[in-house]
Protein backbone atom coordinates (compact mmCIF):
# COMPACT_ATOMS: atom_id res chain seq x y z
CA UNK A 1 0.00 0.00 0.00
CA UNK A 2 1.47 3.49 -0.88
CA UNK A 3 -0.64 5.16 1.35
CA UNK A 4 0.58 6.31 4.63
CA UNK A 5 -2.40 8.19 7.07
CA UNK A 6 -1.01 10.20 9.28
CA UNK A 7 -1.47 10.94 13.18
CA UNK A 8 -4.59 8.96 13.90
CA UNK A 9 -6.06 8.12 10.83
CA UNK A 10 -7.11 5.30 9.12
CA UNK A 11 -7.59 4.00 5.48
CA UNK A 12 -10.96 1.64 5.00
CA UNK A 13 -11.84 -0.53 2.27
CA UNK A 14 -15.92 -0.32 2.63
CA UNK A 15 -17.58 -3.63 2.05
CA UNK A 16 -19.22 -3.61 -1.39
CA UNK A 17 -22.98 -2.23 -1.24
CA UNK A 18 -24.99 -5.35 -1.07
CA UNK A 19 -27.30 -5.84 -4.38
CA UNK A 20 -31.09 -6.09 -3.56
CA UNK A 21 -33.87 -6.77 -5.68
CA UNK A 22 -37.07 -6.38 -4.93
CA UNK A 23 -39.80 -8.70 -6.92
CA UNK A 24 -37.05 -8.96 -9.86
CA UNK A 25 -36.20 -4.99 -9.71
CA UNK A 26 -32.84 -4.26 -9.63
CA UNK A 27 -31.68 -1.31 -7.43
CA UNK A 28 -29.92 1.39 -9.39
CA UNK A 29 -26.41 2.24 -7.99
CA UNK A 30 -27.59 6.08 -6.97
CA UNK A 31 -30.22 4.04 -4.58
CA UNK A 32 -27.76 1.51 -2.95
CA UNK A 33 -27.16 1.87 0.67
CA UNK A 34 -23.82 2.78 1.48
CA UNK A 35 -22.05 -0.04 3.55
CA UNK A 36 -21.31 0.70 7.11
CA UNK A 37 -18.62 -2.01 7.52
CA UNK A 38 -14.81 -2.32 5.97
CA UNK A 39 -11.61 -3.69 6.58
CA UNK A 40 -8.49 -1.69 7.48
CA UNK A 41 -6.06 -1.55 5.22
CA UNK A 42 -3.44 0.79 6.86
CA UNK A 43 -2.87 2.74 10.00
CA UNK A 44 -1.31 6.30 11.18
CA UNK A 45 0.99 6.02 14.19
CA UNK A 46 -1.07 7.88 16.31
CA UNK A 47 -1.10 11.06 18.63
CA UNK A 48 0.34 11.58 22.26
CA UNK A 49 -2.97 11.89 23.62
CA UNK A 50 -4.42 9.07 21.33
CA UNK A 51 -2.79 5.77 21.33
CA UNK A 52 -3.88 4.17 17.98
CA UNK A 53 -5.79 0.88 18.85
CA UNK A 54 -6.65 -0.32 15.40
CA UNK A 55 -4.71 -2.70 13.17
CA UNK A 56 -4.28 -3.58 9.98
CA UNK A 57 -6.98 -6.80 9.03
CA UNK A 58 -9.78 -5.57 11.38
CA UNK A 59 -13.55 -5.36 10.28
CA UNK A 60 -14.79 -2.05 11.32
CA UNK A 61 -17.94 -0.20 11.26
CA UNK A 62 -18.39 3.15 10.75
CA UNK A 63 -20.80 5.91 10.97
CA UNK A 64 -22.69 6.58 7.64
CA UNK A 65 -21.48 10.54 6.91
CA UNK A 66 -17.96 9.47 8.19
CA UNK A 67 -14.23 9.97 6.55
CA UNK A 68 -13.42 11.49 3.00
CA UNK A 69 -13.69 9.27 -0.07
CA UNK A 70 -10.67 8.60 -2.25
CA UNK A 71 -9.93 6.59 -5.02
CA UNK A 72 -6.52 4.78 -5.60
CA UNK A 73 -5.31 2.43 -8.49
CA UNK A 74 -8.95 1.99 -9.60
CA UNK A 75 -10.02 1.16 -6.22
CA UNK A 76 -12.37 3.60 -3.44
CA UNK A 77 -11.10 3.84 0.02
CA UNK A 78 -12.31 6.08 2.62
CA UNK A 79 -9.69 7.25 5.18
CA UNK A 80 -10.99 8.89 8.81
CA UNK A 81 -10.12 9.76 12.03
CA UNK A 82 -9.92 6.37 14.26
CA UNK A 83 -12.43 8.14 16.82
CA UNK A 84 -15.31 7.97 13.90
CA UNK A 85 -14.87 3.86 14.03
CA UNK A 86 -17.31 3.03 16.09
CA UNK A 87 -16.56 -0.86 16.59
CA UNK A 88 -14.37 -3.47 15.57
CA UNK A 89 -16.02 -6.92 14.52
CA UNK A 90 -14.12 -10.16 16.01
Amino acid sequence: MNIKPLADRVLILPAPAEEKTIGGIIIPDTAKEKPLRGEVVAVGNGTKDEEMILKVGDTVLYGKYAGTELEFEGKKYLIMRQSDVVAVLA
